[in-house]
């Protein structure tokens, strides 16, 4: 009976290494940085090119503050919480099942609508490159997709941290190329009609959504340093920030809305020359690798949370969590059933009003009854005017994807 006891014992601490939970300040930067530099990124300068760079800019900072001040929620919830579980378990830990579902609802419809997106746009692009039918090329693009998330949280860090850096390096020559060469016309990026934010705010809602790694980052970080996760946080979402800035700039500043694309790398690249084509492409396909990296593992592990599944040591478990995440996504994107836009749009404005409206009613209740003093208070950014306008701009970017699906916004903001 010991021999048997122990032998499983060792059967779980191997598994445990296959699937390390431990991760740096800088995996944890990574994580969140790759999670939000995907395919948001790359819709936002079409998604802004009525309303002009000015209203991006203005949508960019509302959304980054407020999301970020929302991920810092999560943050001190997860810190007051003994047992490392995920943002349906927190919910459903001190909001009840109503909480959970709702944070399970909007984590798989932002997590689906994202991974949908990542499907189209991929499949596109690898099909551009190689010459290949749009769906072998969204399949080139699941498998180490899939393989990566199937090791876990450490090799999704680590791996991140690799593309993270090529991803920046690969942008910042785009972006020099695009000022120095050809240059930006300023008409370009000073023309603004206020009326058109709203459908950009929830573009900006969605590039910035990422709450459910908050809770995996601080039982990656917990092993090492957990006050380094606020931290982490906000240096992962002012990096954030400066991208989805920069590339509309760049992209705007020389093309002007009529040149875009929806798909920004396609028509960008092509108005550098090829050399620039193939490198505004390459940095697509990793910049949304990177982003269904993160979402596919955190979608994962509430699947695991929500179900009470074992997420270790039970590869039938892992095989069903996988196939859930991808083969719906992979199918919808495939046959086209959601246009790229549109997909990240209904998808930031449902998840968003979750995002928020959910972490607020959280922070309140771990306050309470949670199971430890902190490492780490949310301080001034947990105000009560924070978190009302937290949940009022969610709210309405709700709303306006509800007016949206039924076809009943103004002309050019859908």
């Amino acid at each position: 009976m010991t021999t048997a006891t122990q032998s499983g014992a060792g059967a779980q601490t191997a598994t445990a290494k296959t699937h390390s939970t431990a991760i740096t300040f800088w995996q944890g930067v990574a994580i969140i940085f790759g999670a939000n530099i995907g395919a948001g990124i790359l819709a936002l300068p079409y998604g802004a090119r009525s309303g002009g760079f000015p209203a991006l800019l203005i949508a960019l900072i509302v959304a980054g503050f407020l999301t970020t001040a929302s991920m810092l929620y999560v943050a001190e919830v997860a810190l007051r919480t003994k047992e490392p579980l995920q943002l349906a378990g927190l919910a459903k830990k001190y909001l009840g099942n109503v909480g959970s579902w709702l944070v399970f609802a909007g984590v798989a419809v932002n997590g689906l609508g994202a991974l949908i997106a990542y499907t189209s746009g991929s499949g596109r692009i690898l099909s551009e490159l190689l010459g290949l039918p749009e769906a072998v090329g969204s399949l080139l693009f699941f498998i180490p997709g899939v393989l990566v998330v199937w090791f876990g949280l450490q090799a999704t860090g680590r791996s991140e941290q690799a593309i993270t850096i090529a991803m920046l390096v690969l942008i910042l020559v785009l972006c020099g190329w695009t000022f120095v060469g050809p240059g930006i016309d300023i008409a370009n990026v000073t023309y603004v009609q206020p009326f058109f934010i709203i459908p950009i705010v929830n573009l900006a809602v969605f590039a910035f959504i990422a709450q459910y790694t908050v809770p995996e980052l601080a039982r990656g970080l917990a092993e090492t340093n957990p006050r380094a996760l606020p931290r982490a946080i906000v240096v992962g979402m002012c990096a954030t920030g400066f991208l989805l800035a920069l590339v509309p700039l760049a992209a705007l500043g020389m093309m002007g809305r009529e040149g875009i694309t929806e798909v920004v790398t396609v028509a960008w690249g092509q108005e550098l020359g090829s050399a620039a084509y193939y490198l505004a492409n390459i940095f697509a396909v990793l910049a949304m690798m990177t982003s269904f990296w993160a979402i596919a593992l955190t979608l994962m592990t509430n699947i695991f949370d929500r179900f009470k599944w074992p997420s270790e040591g039970a590869p039938g478990y892992r095989v069903a969590a996988i196939a859930i995440v991808a083969i719906p996504a992979f199918l919808i994107g495939v046959f086209n059933l959601a246009g790229f836009v549109s997909a990240l749009g209904y998808a930031g404005g449902f998840a968003g009003a979750i995002m928020s409206i959910v972490p607020v009613l959280m922070l309140h209740r771990a306050r309470k009854h949670g199971d430890q003093e902190p490492a780490w208070h949310a301080g001034w950014m947990s105000h009560p005017i924070v978190q009302g306008l937290l949940i009022l701009v969610f709210g309405l970017a709700f709303v306006y994807s509800l007016v949206s699906a039924f076809g009943l916004v103004p002309d050019g903001w859908a």
